[in-house]
């Protein structure tokens, strides 16, 4: 029993003593101390109605239209008499369809001379023209001429291969007839102008058919100059 009661006593000495060396050697760590303080959050600013308004000058756009160095002013306004200054010939009473007529004489005028029923047609054809190439296997050719305009004395030879089949034919109003033979192989008919009309240049309407009467073909020459040819090419097979 002595020796229960000793180590119990033992005990309770040994854990007192062990409880005050710790609690003189414990020691407890301080906060952090923080130098800066947190940033405040500044509050919106709000607006009193009550308080006086500053004044702010208004801005104005400008307009191009009043800038003279841009564009320049009209002086006929909406309300402002029109100017009475005209270069027209035109009167007050004036029928407005007369503007018209000396550009309706002009074209017909311009009319009359290309088809040969006035004088003064334009410039002459100075370089020989072709009508045509043809082949056929017809023995010959009937040629019809006749002036298309007015008759003012134009004259044609006519030849084939550079024989002479009419030395001179006159053109007036009806067709006169040329019979042309052709050779095998290759023909060329010339139209040669011998002069110009007292209107203008030669001009003549010509026909050409084979010797079954079909049409080979219908052309003419306008305004050509004296000593220049139109031709047809043949060819025979």
């Amino acid at each position: 029993m002595k020796h229960i009661l000793f180590f119990i006593l033992f005990f309770t000495a040994v854990t007192v003593s062990a409880q005050t060396e710790f609690g003189t050697k414990f020691k407890s760590i301080p906060a952090p101390k923080f130098s800066a303080k947190p940033k405040k959050i500044p509050q919106p600013e709000t607006l009193d109605p009550s308080a006086p308004k500053a004044d702010v000058p208004s801005i104005k756009t400008p307009n191009v239209y009043d800038n003279n160095t841009i564009t320049t002013k009209s002086k006929f306004q909406v309300g402002e008499q029109k100017s009475k200054f005209t270069m027209s010939t035109e009167t007050e009473f004036a029928n407005p369809g007369d503007r018209y007529v000396a550009k309706m004489e002009k074209d017909l005028d311009k009319a009359l001379k290309d088809a040969g029923l006035r004088e003064g047609r334009g410039t002459l054809v100075k370089k020989n023209i072709s009508l045509g190439d043809f082949r056929t296997k017809s023995a010959y050719f009937i040629v019809k001429l006749r002036d298309f305009g007015a008759i003012d004395g134009d004259l044609v030879k006519v030849s084939s291969n550079d024989q002479v089949i009419q030395s001179q034919i006159f053109l007036d109003s009806n067709f006169k007839d040329i019979k042309i033979n052709l050779v095998a192989g290759f023909n060329k008919l010339d139209f040669e102008a011998l002069n110009i009309g007292s209107l203008g240049g030669n001009t003549a309407e010509i026909q050409v058919y084979d010797d079954k009467g079909a049409l080979v073909t219908n052309d003419y020459w306008d305004n050509l100059a004296a000593g220049f040819k139109a031709s047809i090419i043949v060819t025979k097979e």
